[in-house]
């Protein structure tokens, strides 16, 4: 027989924003997780929203998708939650644009709780990954040029968008070869040639566009493109709801989509 668990309780942070409404209203009706309580800045008080202290003590998950400085101050929080043998929340953090300190900052925090971290929660854009690091590690670079082409709506603050650094990155490791190295980010005036090898980044920006995201193989004779165009943002919330019911319980770590879905690294 098999075994039913009780539905998770999931704290969602910035739920004034579009992905705190998209998640919330993702939440309504499922048997498997629960809107425990809405949360915003400090001093916020609209209609629904608890102070951030009452609704980590009410959840088992807290999904995120703010901004990095409060994502990063979240996980402390919710870190600082765990221990005398109990668990602090599970993070679900789906924001994007960490500096390097922020992000020592997440992985120390990961130290005492789980969190799921992504630059996507799309399973559409995680089967690309997959593609993309298959193509990248067939074609040769002598003779197949990459980019990654992203484009987003008027109020995204972030750029290359997060998904679009994962898919560079699975270019670069397909290629076995660290994306800094090779990442071509700007472009402007008389830049020359294109280097051989380089991954390079185009960044589009306006109206109300929920995610397109392109990766190009250019041949001197053919273009091969795998793409992925996203038409709702409650897809990202299902999967961090997803990723919120598969965090409960885990030992303390740093995850990715990757591991909600069971895919080999």
């Amino acid at each position: 027989m098999s075994q039913t668990h009780p539905a998770v309780n999931i704290a969602v942070a910035g739920a004034q924003g579009r992905m705190g409404q998209a998640v919330a209203r993702a939440l309504e009706g499922r048997p498997d997780a629960v809107l425990a309580a809405r949360f915003g800045r400090p001093g916020a008080t609209a209609a629904g929203l608890v102070p951030r202290a009452a609704a980590l003590a009410a959840a088992e998950a807290v999904i995120d998708f703010t901004l990095p400085e409060a994502s990063v101050d979240l996980a402390e929080a919710c870190a600082a939650l765990a221990g005398d043998g109990r668990p602090g929340p599970a993070l679900i953090l789906g924001s994007t644009g960490f500096s390097p300190e922020q992000s020592a900052r997440i992985a120390a925090a990961a130290g005492k709780i789980a969190i799921v971290q992504s630059g996507n929660f799309s399973l559409g854009v995680n089967m690309l990954l997959g593609l993309v690091r298959q193509a990248a590690a067939a074609l040769p670079a002598a003779d197949w040029d990459i980019e990654v082409f992203e484009a987003h709506h008027r109020r995204k603050v972030d750029a290359p968008s997060g998904t679009a650094l994962m898919l560079g990155q699975a270019a670069a490791a397909g290629r076995g070869v660290a994306l800094d190295a090779v990442a071509d980010r700007a472009r402007d005036g008389l830049t020359g040639p294109r280097r051989e090898g380089a991954i390079g980044f185009s960044v589009a920006r306006g109206g109300g566009i929920v995610g397109e995201h392109s990766v190009i193989f250019a041949g001197e004779d053919e273009v091969l493109t795998l793409s992925h165009s996203a038409r709702d943002r409650g897809l990202f919330a299902r999967g961090a709801i997803a990723a919120a019911i598969w965090a409960r319980g885990r030992p303390p770590g740093l995850y990715d989509m990757q591991d909600v879905l069971g895919f080999e690294n």
